[in-house]
């Protein structure tokens, strides 16, 4: 289940141009289907949370009417305001408190092919990559449809920029690569009253992803989704101390369920920590202080500048997916730059160094998934 506000406008244009196909539509849950601990989604991951969330439920029982905070229960919740409002993220979330913020439940809403194409769809891969991958003006978009368009390769541009440059447009590439390849494998085949039917379009990918008809692009792509891969497993791997911790708990309502959920939760964490180390993030924004910390803040507004984009998709199933990725990168990306943070980590209590929402849970292992 994921929250998610697909109603929010377009804050870059004026967009009209929402996908009037049936398969771009997204169906809500009825809120009576999600469970009751997830609904309680203000809660924070931690046995102290649960405990405060029955408290709460047991005061209305015996009508209790004192609103009032505990000087402890203040002081907690100014901290997770502090945590929520601060510097960290890479990504514009949703406001889940919004009136138009609905529960999806993501395996009813396949990630696929909807008939959302054309100049409304290029329009905003284009956005992402003219104004926020760091290229320059006169080095033209490198990702285009593959069907013939001139190509100028990057080769030359990709050997002069720094690492930190290289590595974000090869992440924004890998994600591209990933949506393509997925909207290739569930592609809309037959499409009558009686049946739709979704499968692999070898043609497709093949205009996407061969190397004759890309002109020596397309196994680039493949490439850096390879590299996208390494970057979110690597989050993956350093994480582990955030959900080892006794007091985390996945809490849906269910208490067998969410015990074996963290049990399989640790064992896919454990085992992306056995693999040797592919990626070493500690080469980014290694050189002079002041120079790192100024990069950094570009490199983050640049990343959050997409997943504000996102919101100008006109397709609601594309817009959510695409919400959900760049979302699940973005926080592999803020895992990556709070290992210090992480580390410090209790064992018990309370962790106000290091947080993930549960919105933020949901969309990094979705994304790796993807």
């Amino acid at each position: 289940y994921l929250q998610v506000n697909l109603q929010k406008p377009c804050p870059f244009w004026d967009d009209n141009s929402h996908c009037g196909m049936r398969d771009c539509a997204v169906q809500p849950c009825p809120s009576d289907e999600v469970p009751d601990g997830i609904r309680s989604g203000s809660y924070k991951y931690s046995e102290e949370a649960n405990n405060l969330a029955e408290e709460c439920e047991e005061a209305k029982r015996l009508g209790a009417v004192d609103g009032s905070l505990s000087t402890e229960t203040r002081e907690a919740v100014l901290q997770w305001t502090r945590h929520d409002d601060s510097s960290d993220s890479f990504c514009e979330a949703d406001d889940i408190h919004s009136p138009e913020a609905e529960y999806v439940d993501l395996l009813l809403n396949p990630e696929r092919y909807t008939g959302y194409k054309g100049p409304d769809a290029w329009k905003i891969w284009n956005s992402i990559y003219e104004e926020n991958c760091f290229k320059p003006q006169n080095v033209k978009r490198p990702l285009a449809s593959g069907r013939g368009e001139s190509f100028i390769y990057l080769t030359k541009w990709v050997s002069r920029v720094c690492v930190e440059k290289r590595a974000f447009y090869r992440l924004i590439s890998g994600l591209h690569a990933s949506i393509n390849i997925h909207l290739s494998a569930r592609y809309l085949l037959q499409d009558t009253w009686s049946e739709k039917k979704w499968g692999p379009n070898i043609t497709e990918f093949q205009q996407r992803f061969d190397e004759v008809l890309t002109r020596g692009e397309g196994p680039r792509r493949l490439k850096n989704l390879y590299f996208l891969y390494l970057i979110e497993l690597r989050a993956l791997s350093k994480v582990l101390p955030f959900f080892e911790r006794p007091g985390f708990q996945l809490y849906t309502g269910n208490k067998s369920q969410d015990a074996e959920m963290k049990h399989l939760l640790l064992e896919i964490l454990h085992l992306a920590r056995s693999f040797p180390l592919h990626f070493d993030e500690n080469s980014f924004f290694a050189g002079n202080k002041k120079e790192a910390a100024k990069l950094k803040e570009e490199f983050r507004l640049h990343f959050k500048n997409i997943s504000k984009i996102m919101d100008c998709v006109g397709c609601f199933k594309c817009r959510l997916w695409g919400k959900l990725q760049t979302q699940g990168l973005g926080t592999a990306l803020k895992i990556l730059f709070s290992e210090n943070l992480i580390e410090r980590i209790p064992e018990s209590g309370p962790s106000y160094g290091f947080q993930l929402t549960r919105q933020e849970i949901v969309a990094l292992f979705n994304a790796f998934g993807r």
